[in-house]
C-alpha cells in the first residue's frame, strides 16, 4: 500500500511540474507578445517593407526585404554595381547572385526552402505557436552579454529547431540559434537582435541585426504597405 501511494504522490508531482512548466513557458512568452504591442497589434501584421546596409568583406551592401504574411518573402541586394535577389513562397524559392557567380536564377534546393519557410511568419514562431503546431521547451536561463535570458527551444511544426534567447528584463528576443543548410551543408547559425524600436504605426522590430556576415542597420521599415505577389516569382 505504501508503494501504491508513493508511486500517486511521484505522478502527481510530475504532473504538477509539467504544468509549471508548460505555464512558465507561456508566461515567458505572453511577456514578449506583449512588449511587441499584444496579440491584436501582432495580428494584424500582415507585409513589411524593410530598408538596410551592411558590411561585408570590404563591400558596402543595400539589403531590402519584402514580406507578405505567409505569401513571400523577397530579399533584393545590391553589392558593386550589381543586384541579386532571393525569394521564397510555400511552395518554392529562387535565388539570384550574380555576384555569387551565378548567370541565371536558381530554384532552392529542397532542404534549403524548407530550412527558410519560418521567416514567412511575420508574427513569429512564438505568436500563437500552439496554433502553429509548433512546441515550445523552456531550459532555464542564460547570460547574453550582460542580459540574462529565458532560453527557449521552439520546434516547429516542420521540424526545424530554434533556439531563442529572451531578455528577462525587456522581453525581446536578443539572439537566436538554428541549423541552416548552407551550400549543401548543415550548419548552425546564430543571430543577434539589438536597437528595438517603435515604427510610426507602433510595431517593434530589432533595428540591428547581426550573423557570420557581420552587422545589418535598417534604416526604414514600412508595415502594412501594399505588396504585389509578383514579385514572389523569379524573373
Amino acid at each position: 500500500m505504501k508503494q501504491i501511494k508513493f508511486g500517486i504522490v511521484a505522478i502527481a508531482a510530475l504532473i504538477g511540474i509539467q504544468s509549471v512548466t508548460a505555464q512558465t513557458v507561456d508566461e515567458v512568452v505572453n511577456k514578449y507578445v506583449d512588449a511587441l504591442g499584444g496579440k491584436e497589434k501582432l495580428a494584424s501584421l500582415k507585409t513589411v517593407r524593410m530598408e538596410a546596409t551592411m558590411t561585408a568583406n570590404g563591400a558596402d551592401i543595400e539589403i531590402t526585404i519584402t514580406k507578405s504574411q505567409m505569401v513571400g518573402q523577397r530579399m533584393d541586394i545590391a553589392v558593386m554595381g550589381m543586384n541579386g535577389y532571393q525569394i521564397i513562397t510555400p511552395t518554392a524559392g529562387w535565388s539570384f547572385m550574380p555576384f555569387a557567380g551565378q548567370t541565371s536564377p536558381e530554384a532552392m534546393k529542397d532542404e534549403q526552402l524548407k530550412s527558410g519557410l519560418s521567416a514567412l511568419d511575420l508574427q513569429g514562431n512564438l505568436f500563437n505557436y500552439k496554433e502553429k503546431g509548433n512546441q515550445l521547451e523552456l531550459l532555464g536561463k542564460e547570460k547574453v552579454g550582460d542580459a540574462d535570458c529565458y532560453k527557449i527551444k521552439a520546434t516547429l511544426k516542420s521540424g526545424k529547431i530554434i533556439t531563442y534567447f529572451i531578455d528577462s528584463k525587456t522581453n525581446y528576443i536578443v539572439k537566436s540559434v538554428s541549423k541552416q543548410n548552407i551550400n549543401g551543408e548543415e550548419k548552425e547559425v546564430e543571430n543577434g537582435y539589438s536597437n528595438y524600436k517603435a515604427t510610426s504605426n507602433g510595431f517593434i522590430f530589432p533595428y540591428t541585426g547581426t550573423n557570420i556576415q557581420g552587422e545589418m542597420n535598417f534604416t526604414k521599415i514600412e508595415v502594412n504597405v501594399p505588396v504585389d505577389a509578383k514579385i514572389f516569382v523569379a524573373n
